[in-house]
């Protein structure tokens, strides 16, 4: 990052009206020196005040002219030069002495830019123009014919009378007793009437003992973690325990559930399903757990496992210890077949119970309020991610537009871990491929295990199946062909991508207004999360589920995932997702050579539109992706 760039531009160095002229003699002498003109204009950029802005790690920063180089002769022509000269005369030493103010501060790998589709980013170039002419409203909208029936409604209705016996527990034992069995219907796992029943009730109204659990992950695979617990712990009818997040050597962040959700707020929310607490009582925490054999570990479990093995594997275990611990806990509640009041209270969990802690919200307000230009108008989501905290009235700094900004907010999943993992090939050479193959080695030893004994798929294989992650360029050149334009501005979640600002040039040739939080907040304002990850997590979350327009580049990504669906649920059809099909994506890619720009767009918009279709949740579908499903939301 260039410490230079930092300042605004003002006083004779390129603000206001000055700006725009001195960019006007950086447009001047770079047509005739146009190979200095085109290394000029991947860094250099004009801002809607006039300035001169510095791109560099991807992001638009205000330029600082280095002191030697002021240019006193663009204010006044020196006597005896025509003004016309004077314009003319310094602007290749402005260029150049930008240029190396800049570059010497960029990493040299970082300097080339990495492209795998030059004639279509060639004729996206192109087209983003047509876009600003073009430049429509209706890009931050859903689809018009998209109205749905689906309502959220997992918050309504009866509770799970968890005190009074399940009556899945009920059917269970009896079906025990007497060999009967279990089916599946469309929507619940339904049990055959059972002789036993009034004896199950006798034996079950108390809490059957206390689960533990120790969820494994970054802060969205916990958050899955959490409301699978709630509902597990529903199902056997046990107190909950606030759950313990492990630390993660990839993550390396020590925050736990009271850092990040509400907990007290947690606990009321969801006290008439099931009974949480904050700690084992006295008389069982001074247990030797695993000695006990009531350690769980995802090893023993297989994912996604159904009601059923809960009830007849660790239930029992319950009874006898009064104790379980589930450590791990990743993805180990099935979706299907699950009783509709479980799938319910899955929901009301994720999509209520969960609520940030204030000052996570606080600091989250001021990113969206930042990101409008301080507009206090507010959308659908705003209440349910922002609780107290959300605008309720205009908030201007000086140097602020009026008018409202539309932002896009993309999770551009392209960090090393995904790109390691993916097994692709984007067209770094063979520094790259030794590069991720050492990654693969450390933090992935099955994949490289099965690399080595050919049981993976080829680069191209991955790619025609649609497993590649966007790269930036690719997602660039997809939301020229949707029609956004370049003034779009972009809200960028995520970590680091991986391969730094090379990767990132192609994006921000096209779309140069993009911003991340640590742009929009201060030091200060960011100090306190730091060395919190998942914190800082929480804020993309906030940011990404409360933008006009939200767009994934990886459908498998948690963050994204959850995001679709707290979108969906909230939003009530006025928050559309882009979900490029990477298969389909993938195959229209493959024609870059020859495939007109025209066509290329058609099948583009085509492919996302379908994406966008209202439809119900399949069976064996995430609830928290997917949520239009019955217990969750409700069709009128």
């Amino acid at each position: 990052m260039v410490e230079s760039a930092r300042a605004r531009v003002s006083d004779g160095e390129g603000g206001g009206e000055e700006g725009r002229r001195r960019w006007e003699v950086l447009r001047g002498q770079g047509r005739r020196e146009r190979g200095l003109w085109e290394e000029a204009c991947s860094l250099l950029q004009p801002s809607e005040d006039g300035s001169v802005c510095v791109r560099t790690d991807g992001l638009l920063l205000p330029a600082r002219f280095p002191h030697a180089h002021r240019h006193p002769s663009l204010q006044s022509p020196p006597p005896g030069i025509s003004p016309e000269k004077a314009v003319d005369r310094p602007a290749g030493h402005l260029i150049r002495a930008l240029l190396k103010n800049v570059k010497s501060e960029i990493p040299t790998e970082e300097r080339a830019e990495k492209i795998m589709y030059a004639r279509l980013l060639a004729l996206a170039s192109a087209a983003i123009s047509k876009n600003e002419i073009h430049d429509s409203i209706e890009l931050f909208k859903e689809p018009n014919n998209q109205t749905s029936t689906w309502r959220s409604c997992s918050d309504q209705g009866n509770q799970i009378p968890q005190g009074n016996l399940l009556k899945y527990f009920e059917c269970f034992f009896g079906c025990i007793l007497d060999k009967c069995c279990m089916k599946e219907s469309q929507h619940m796992l339904l049990f055959i009437p059972c002789m036993h029943f009034a004896v199950v009730v006798g034996r079950t109204r108390t809490r059957s003992g206390y689960i533990l659990v120790s969820a494994n992950g970054g802060l969205n695979q916990q958050r899955v973690a959490v409301c699978n617990a709630v509902a597990v712990a529903a199902l056997l009818n046990a107190y909950l325990v606030i759950p313990n997040f492990l630390y993660s050597s990839v993550w390396k962040d020590t925050s736990q559930f009271g850092d990040i959700y509400h907990e007290d707020f947690f606990m009321n929310y969801l006290k008439n399903d099931v009974d949480i607490v904050k700690e084992l009582p006295s008389h069982l925490q001074s247990l030797d757990i695993e000695a006990i054999g009531s350690l769980i570990t995802d090893n023993d479990i297989r994912k996604e496992s159904t009601p059923e093995y809960f009830l007849r594997v660790v239930f029992p275990l319950l009874l006898k210890n009064g104790v379980v611990h589930f450590y791990g806990f990743g993805n180990r509640l099935s979706f299907d077949p699950l009783p509709l009041d479980l799938q319910k209270l899955r929901c009301k969990c994720n999509f209520h119970a969960l609520k940030y802690v204030p000052r996570i919200q606080e600091i989250g307000s001021l990113l969206v309020r930042r990101i409008r230009k301080y507009n206090s108008s507010l959308n659908m989501l705003d209440e349910h991610l922002l609780g107290k905290h959300m605008p309720h009235a205009p908030v201007r700094r000086n140097d602020t537009s009026t008018s409202p900004v539309k932002y896009l907010a993309m999770h551009m999943r392209f960090e090393m871990d995904m790109v390691a993992y993916s097994l692709c090939d984007f067209d770094g050479g063979e520094k790259e491929r030794k590069e991720l193959q050492a990654y693969r080695e450390v933090h992935f030893p099955t994949l490289t295990m099965q690399i080595k004994n050919n049981n993976s798929l080829s680069p191209e294989e991955s790619r025609s199946l649609g497993k590649c992650p966007l790269t930036p360029e690719e997602a660039a050149i997809m939301l020229t062909a949707l029609g956004y334009s370049s003034r779009t501005y972009i809200y960028l979640a995520g970590s680091r991508i991986y391969g730094g600002r090379s990767r990132m040039l192609s994006f921000t040739r096209l779309y140069p207004n993009v911003i991340t939080k640590e742009d929009v907040l201060t030091p200060s304002e960011l100090a306190p999360f730091k060395n919190f990850s998942s914190q800082l997590a929480a804020l993309d979350f906030i940011a990404c589920a409360a933008a006009d327009v939200f767009a994934m580049t990886d459908s498998g990504s948690q963050l994204s995932s959850l995001v679709n669906g707290y979108r969906i649920y909230h939003g009530r059809d006025h928050a559309p997702t882009i979900r490029p099909n990477k298969k389909r994506f993938a195959r229209i890619l493959s024609e870059n050579r020859t495939i007109q720009w025209h066509d290329f767009g058609e099948r583009v918009r085509k492919m996302v539109q379908e994406n966008q279709r209202i439809i119900a949740r399949r069976k064996g579908r995430s609830i928290y992706r997917l949520p239009r499903t019955p217990g969750c939301m409700c069709k009128y």
